[in-house]
């Protein structure tokens, strides 16, 4: 299944993405007494420059995507500096108050940006992702912190939001959509995010209704932008599970600009501490790049570039599992023969083109190319015994198994391969008509070949008697009869795919912000269109089918003492099939299945507030969706597999909060909850808990640092969220068996000491040689909850029951890290 792509030629090229024309940064200059300074001077290092009026009101257009030093200096008070890196079009507000008998430290007030507020997008500092690290190695480890947001697999980067499951999301970088692997099933054979932190300039994140250019998905928009160099340097960090160095540029002239990063990880250390003994080899490595050249004020073309590969060798040995209660313990022995090799390769080039016709005007080409080769092989035999252990203290043989109660063996067999090409042509333009009103459009075309070989089959083998599909439909009248019909595989699909599918979509979308009787107004109303075809091999009867997205969002911040801001989004959002969601439980292509319709709403408000005389925000969004033309799946770890019927309808419904700010001086934490329920309805049986019906969710991410040692910082991690349905086994009808998991609770600890800081000067020569430079140590799942992804479902050959075994997670892990910059 190998083919040459002309990806292998972009990943070796170097062009990168673009940066817009101006940003704006406004606000109101106050002394002491909270009251306004007129004629302060406000200058840049770019060149711009503006004073504030009698009301201590100024206005400050500053060059986009580039690290911008604005000074505040005025003849009776104390100099202020700030760094600010904007994106295009964004908008901020900037509130400093200015001291008049003491040094100033620090900038006091910065107000969230206006513009993400009415968008219903929340942005999370890269900075914060890049110190924050975690048994999660990416944005994902924030974002679990969010309402809304459900990871209970420390070992994967995937999530769902709201209720949806791990497809509804969508990932874009610098405006491309980015893909994940296919085959994957495991949160062990997962490695590295698709965003490497160590690039990132901006992270949006929407948990639903969002607006009509994010494309059609029905759950979340994680929207991240790379950032432009503005100088020469390079990033290091190492730990024990891997490293990564990051190295960036910019040319003399200013033309071209480049910044390219090199991962490593070994989750060793992570898979070592589970249950399951064995020989592991989890090898997970990639390399970026993001570089622009500017040809002229007016055109500039980018290229966002990635290569990477990932290998899962694991030979296991054996395994025990306690559980029961102090009166009944009971345990899981089970011995391994075999092993599992499963590689993923993947190849990922874009091209950007962005023409600025004039300050109003941008049009911009995108072409994108992605290309992945997956493999999934396995042979392992398991045998196991159940039964009781030995608690007498002292004994030589405590704990283990003495007397067994059940004996089976299990058997799983695969040889999975797929090959996906998928390539994108897109033009988006944007266009303001005046200073509150603008334009924004896209038309895309997009073709994705798929090459599928699903051969896997299991064996069960429990107390001599081999186990027949839980759907088996030959009568069996035995001990009366005896049974001649033939030995069935438990599981047993194969299925040999050849698809294409091409899309068209278009999106076009009108923004605007105004003034209403004093207080301020947004709106946004668009629609998007898609339309595709499903062709390939014994494809015969498929028909293009095409849906279409209204959306639209309306936000008011009233001229209120309070600062407040209330906002509301409604729309129809589809989600046409991708590969995965067309496959059916046998592996069968489907090519007729329609779209996943829902209808959201989204109620939020904003309330900004001061305490302790520091900035807080409390974030408030009730949501509703109500779908149809639902495509039933079950989910085991991390693997989602589809009826591919469209034969179910659903609702989910929902109460998030957040609540951040400055609890400690000069650092951002916040506390957040959620609650959810979500139900379908299957068949017209009735409605019963989805896959990812997560009712409850606390999270909270808090930094702190020593009063008198500003440099020694700790961060806090935490995660509580309710047990969701699926320990119940995967053939069972979810109508008979709706088992949960275990609550999921976890508490991330890390402490770090800044040796170097790029604030203070040195006099050895050593430390003249670095920006930055940190040290420090983590402590993953502090407390040493035992977390459970799955359950093992074996039988007890004297009472005919089966126990639920749970699968564990990752116990308490120590980690070690070194972070440089130079």
């Amino acid at each position: 299944m190998k083919r040459i792509h002309f990806t292998v030629v972009l990943s070796l090229l170097f062009s990168a993405l673009s940066f817009s024309q101006s940003a704006i940064i406004r606000g109101v200059i106050l002394d002491e007494g909270h009251s306004p300074i007129e004629g302060v001077n406000i200058t840049t290092n770019t060149g711009e420059g503006t004073a504030t009026n009698k009301n201590g009101f100024y206005e400050l257009k500053v060059p986009y995507d580039v690290e911008v030093t604005v000074v505040f200096t005025h003849v009776s008070h104390k100099r202020i500096e700030q760094k600010f890196n904007l994106k295009n079009g964004q908008e901020i507000e900037y509130n400093p108050v200015m001291l008049i008998e003491f040094e100033q430290i620090a900038t006091v007030v910065i107000n969230t940006n206006t513009r993400q507020s009415v968008d219903g997008v929340t942005s999370i500092s890269p900075q914060m992702i890049r110190t924050i690290k975690g048994a999660q190695p990416g944005v994902e480890n924030i974002l679990k912190t969010l309402p809304g947001v459900n990871i209970s697999n420390e070992l994967s980067t995937q999530y769902s939001v709201r209720g949806g499951n791990f497809d509804e999301n969508l990932v874009y970088v610098n405006e491309i959509e980015v893909y994940r692997p296919f085959l994957i099933r495991s949160g062990n054979q997962e490695g590295l995010s698709f965003v490497n932190t160590d690039m990132v300039h901006n992270v949006d994140f929407s948990a639903g209704g969002f607006q009509a250019k994010y494309g059609d998905k029905l759950a979340s928009v994680l929207d991240i932008t790379y950032r432009n160099p503005v100088d020469f340097g390079i990033r290091a960090d190492l730990s024990l599970l891997g490293g990564s160095v990051t190295a960036e540029t910019i040319s003399k002239d200013g033309k071209f600009s480049g910044i390219a990063g090199v991962r490593y990880r070994d989750n060793s250390l992570l898979l070592n501490s589970l249950e399951t003994e064995g020989n592991v080899e989890p090898v997970f490595a990639d390399a970026q790049t993001y570089l622009t050249y500017r040809f002229s004020s007016k055109f500039h073309l980018n290229f966002l570039g990635n290569i990477s590969l990932n290998k899962y060798n694991f030979q296991p040995n054996n395994r025990q599992t306690n559980f029961g209660t102090l009166e009944d313990p009971v345990a899981l022995l089970v011995f391994y023969e075999g092993q599992e090799k499963d590689q993923y390769k993947t190849y990922f080039g874009a091209f950007k083109a962005n023409y600025f016709v004039n300050d109003d005007l941008t049009l911009k080409l995108v072409t994108s190319a992605y290309h992945t080769t997956e493999q999934e092989y396995f042979d392992i035999l398991a045998q196991y015994r159940l039964g009781e252990i030995n608690t007498n203290i002292g004994d030589e043989n405590l704990g283990d198994v003495e007397f067994s109660e059940g004996i089976g063996s299990q058997l799983t067999h695969a040889r999975n391969d797929l090959d996906a090409f998928i390539v994108n042509a897109e033009h988006r333009g944007d266009y303001k008509i005046d200073k509150e009103s603008t334009i924004e459009w896209s038309v895309k075309y997009t073709n994705e070949d798929i090459r599928d070989r699903l051969m896997e089959y299991e064996m069960i083998d429990s107390a001599g008697f081999s186990i027949r599909p839980p759907r088996f439909n030959q009568p069996n009248y035995q001990p009366y009869e005896s049974f001649s019909g033939p030995i069935t595989a438990f599981e047993n699909i194969r299925a040999l795919n050849r698809v294409q599918i091409n899309r068209m979509q278009a999106f076009a979308q009108y923004s605007r912000r105004t003034d209403w009787n004093g207080h301020e107004v947004f709106y946004n109303a668009g629609v998007r269109s898609h339309s595709w075809n499903v062709s390939g091999d014994n494809i015969s009867n498929s028909k293009t089918q095409t849906v279409v997205s209204p959306r639209g969002q309306f936000a008011i911040k009233p001229n209120w003492d309070k600062d407040m801001l209330f906002r509301v989004a409604a729309g129809i959002y589809y989600q046409p099939p991708f590969y995965r969601e067309l496959r059916d439980s046998s592996g069968t292509v489907q090519p007729n299945v329609k779209a996943q319709k829902s209808f959201h709403v989204v109620l939020g408000n904003e309330y900004s507030f001061e305490m302790w005389e520091r900035p807080f925000k409390l974030v408030t969004e009730a949501y509703y969706k109500g779908m149809t033309d639902v495509n039933p799946y079950t989910l085991e770890n991390v693997r989602v597999r589809y009826s591919a019927k469209n034969n179910a309808e659903a609702y989910a419904y929902g109460l998030d909060l957040r609540l951040n700010g400055e609890f400690v001086p000069g650092t951002e934490s916040w506390f957040s909850f959620g609650y959810l329920k979500t139900e379908e309805n299957i068949d017209n049986r009735g409605f019963i808990a989805r896959p990812t019906d997560q009712r409850l969710k606390f999270g909270a991410l808090f930094q702190d640092y020593v009063p008198n040692m500003p440099d020694l910082k700790m961060y806090l991690n935490l995660v509580y969220n309710t047990g969701v349905p699926g320990g119940s086994p995967s053939y069972a009808d979810p109508y008979i068996y709706q088992l949960r998991l275990r609550d999921y609770r976890r508490a991330d600890l890390g402490i770090s000491y800044q040796i170097i800081n790029s604030e203070k000067t040195y006099n050895s020569k050593w430390k003249k040689s670095f920006r930055e430079l940190a040290i420090g140590f983590e402590i993953y799942n502090m407390f040493n909850n035992q977390n459970a992804i799955t359950n093992t479902w074996v039988r007890d050959v004297y009472s005919k029951r089966q126990f639920a075994i749970p699968n564990y997670l990752t116990p308490r892990v120590f980690n070690v890290r070194l972070s440089a910059r130079f």
